[in-house]
């Protein structure tokens, strides 16, 4: 039977729904039990990595090691499981890496603590968490490339976009279960057994991504492409040259997003001495402000192109980070304009996610998308995401300057901009085929101009 074209147009779309429902919940999870461990990092100082005596602080800054420890095997995982993108295809790389964040979230869950085991717990962790990262560095490359491949033409930054909010829908998922437990429980019953709830809900969550990408199809640029175009060979420094100008266009929206949405609550708490509940508070309205403006920034950048909405969210955290900290520190403020203040600041970084992920996918031709954009995003994310706790935490501790989160990601948007200024064409060695970096164009067809 002939569909009519209302009927094949409905067909079109049923594929690019179901890829970015099977992308979206992987990283939902996955930003879901990043932030839950990042709400309940004093907690969790206190149950592994604080023994009798031992300071709050200086656990604290232990846990973020484990955080940051877990960031740092990101690119490997990035470039092991894209490699496997790039060569078997997305889908089967993408059930494999939730499979292995769904049971290691909920191990976490599980564990026991110091008083226990003693100097065990924390080494049980820190390798769960390396387990994590290794997930966690194969599920951004895989799940962008399936979410832009499948995307229909002028698109892409919305397809893109999606990456990013649902990194948002995480955050604040693990936010609500956080303040949920954090009103219903004590804080006996929060430091004693509550704090693992969060972790074991990962295993329905992680059961139903698994069923939704085993029904997946394969993406079309692999299928016409991939196989054929994985013979070809370029050029190695170009590709190297490649991932480094993306680390560095994404790098202040890795910094500026874990400094105001994850690092936040442990922050406000130490360092200003807000209550667990008013830290929790700033985070959720933070990244309410982060999701409102992803969507809208993925589908600007497919009107007038990545670059210029990236380079405006960057430039505002350059001028706002420091004022809007402030306004946080002043105990003159009004609670009215402290909402504001972190809602704002969620909604700048928003600015730079929304057409951050195309922006990746539209640098890396088929062969290599995979795993050139999955170290790109991995990188910067293991120096200026994984590590935002640790320096932050203890350059506060060493200066008594409670501005240093605000410097950080000021500092790091700043070089972000100059990265994104920077436009480049690999044009290929000894006849070998080079290809245009697209990133700063608006969605014009294909992903990558080959030459």
């Amino acid at each position: 039977m002939e569909l009519n074209h209302e009927d094949r147009a409905t067909a079109g779309r049923r594929p690019s729904v179901r890829a970015l429902a099977a992308g979206s919940v992987g990283n939902f999870i996955e930003w879901y039990e990043f932030g839950v461990y990042g709400y309940f990092a004093t907690v969790i100082a206190e149950r592994f990595f604080t023994p009798a005596g031992g300071g709050t602080v200086e656990g604290l800054v232990k846990t973020y090691a484990a955080f940051a420890l877990a960031f740092f095997f990101r690119p490997v995982g990035a470039a092991l499981f894209g490699r496997l993108g790039d060569r078997i295809g997305r889908r089967p790389v993408l059930i494999l890496v939730i499979s292995l964040m769904t049971v290691t979230t909920a191990l976490i869950g599980t564990l026991p603590t110091y008083a226990t085991v003693g100097v065990l717990a924390p080494w049980l962790l820190t390798l769960l968490r390396v387990l994590q990262g290794l997930s966690a560095g194969g599920e951004f490359g895989g799940a962008v490339a399936m979410m832009t491949e499948f995307a229909p033409p002028g698109r892409r930054g919305l397809y893109g976009a999606w990456q990013s909010f649902t990194v948002a829908l995480g955050l604040l998922g693990g936010a609500g279960v956080a303040a949920g437990l954090a009103s219903a429980l004590n804080e006996a019953q929060l430091s004693q057994w509550g704090w693992r709830l969060p972790f074991l809900l990962a295993l329905p969550m992680g059961l139903g991504a698994l069923w939704l990408r085993l029904r997946l199809d394969e993406t079309p640029s692999f299928r016409e492409q991939g196989r054929q175009d994985a013979a070809e060979s370029l050029p190695a420094r170009d590709v190297v040259w490649a991932v480094a100008l993306g680390a560095g266009r994404v790098m202040g929206w890795a910094a500026a997003g874990y400094a105001f949405l994850v690092v936040l609550p442990s922050y406000l708490q130490t360092a200003l001495h807000a209550t667990f509940r008013e830290a929790l508070t700033a985070t959720v309205l933070a990244n309410l402000g982060f999701a409102a403006t992803i969507i809208p920034a993925g589908l600007l950048s497919d009107r007038i192109g990545r670059r210029p909405v990236m380079l405006t969210g960057a430039g505002l955290v350059v001028v706002l980070a420091v004022p809007l900290l402030n306004l946080l520190q002043s105990q003159s403020t009004s609670t009215l304009l402290k909402g504001l203040a972190v809602l704002l600041a969620g909604a700048i970084v928003g600015l730079m996610a929304g057409p951050g992920p195309a922006l990746l996918a539209e640098m890396f031709p088929t062969q290599v998308r995979c795993t050139g954009l999955g170290l790109a995003y991995a990188l910067s994310n293991a120096v200026f995401s994984g590590c935002a706790g640790l320096i932050i935490t203890e350059a506060v501790k060493r200066t008594g300057n409670v501005d240093v989160p605000a410097y950080y990601a000021a500092v790091a948007c700043a070089v972000s901009m100059l990265a994104l200024f920077k436009s480049t064409t690999f044009n290929g060695t000894a006849g070998k085929a080079g290809w245009t970096d697209a990133g700063d164009r608006p969605d014009v067809g294909n992903v990558v101009r080959r030459h």
